[in-house]
């Protein structure tokens, strides 16, 4: 599983785990299934209702037609999952960090016909491990990626922040809070800081100043990860 880095328009960086190859397979059979198994139901609701052979087809079409877009249908309304990858809590991005549009999930489906079904599926995985970044041919086009959504928990996931030798405390003032409000404070800042949402760590960070009385000229998001190694600091 690859990382990789997003750079926002707020100069917020995101590290992103690309999904790895085997929850891509697993999305793709599972919604493989669910395809296979409304065709089926569609064929034997046409055949139990004893339509003409003229018409069979017309209608096959017609109520064929959402498995036939279930895959740009999905990731368009379900913000880049499917039923599979949502099972395996993998997500389509931009590799800019912005949210894919209509443009991008056509363009990734379109271009299924090479990646997979005309090769079964052989040019996306050797696309993917050649590439890097869980790219397929369609992603290379239109600018995506596939990423995993799994949290891993490490030190950096609990309240603790491992601080570099020498560290240097600049606010005392810190040690008002409480753990449990550290803690939602870290929580806050660390989902803002992947989900790039500025405004979140703003609001952050005039919240605590408001209750510390700091007053600072640091950027919203240094000063907020300041604060962080600072409680950390004074009471480990």
């Amino acid at each position: 599983m690859e990382q990789f880095q997003i750079e926002t328009a707020q100069n917020i960086t995101i590290n992103q785990r690309t999904a790895h190859l085997g929850e891509r397979m697993l999305a793709y059979l599972i919604d493989s299934f669910i395809i296979g198994a409304y065709t089926i139901l569609v064929i034997w609701m046409l055949v139990s209702m004893e339509i003409e052979f003229s018409d069979f087809w017309v209608f096959y079409l017609l109520l064929g037609l959402p498995a036939f877009l279930y895959y740009v249908l999905l990731e368009t309304f379900m913000d880049g999952r499917t039923v599979g990858k949502s099972l395996m809590h993998i997500r389509v991005v931009k590799l800019d960090g912005s949210k894919p549009g209509f443009t991008n999930y056509f363009i990734r489906w379109i271009l299924r016909i090479v990646d997979v079904v005309l090769t079964s599926g052989g040019l996306a995985v050797l696309t993917i491990l050649i590439r890097g970044n869980g790219q397929r041919i369609g992603d290379i086009a239109a600018g995506t990626t596939i990423i995993s959504e799994k949290r891993r928990v490490h030190l950096k996931d609990t309240l603790l922040r491992e601080l570099p030798d020498g560290y240097e405390p600049k606010y005392p003032q810190v040690t008002i809070f409480k753990d449990r409000e550290m803690q939602t404070i870290k929580e806050l800042y660390d989902s803002a800081r992947r989900n790039a949402n500025h405004q979140i760590i703003v609001s952050l960070s005039n919240k605590i100043k408001e209750v510390t009385q700091i007053t600072t000229e640091s950027k919203p998001i240094d000063f907020v990860d300041t604060v962080i190694k600072d409680y950390n600091f004074y009471t480990q």
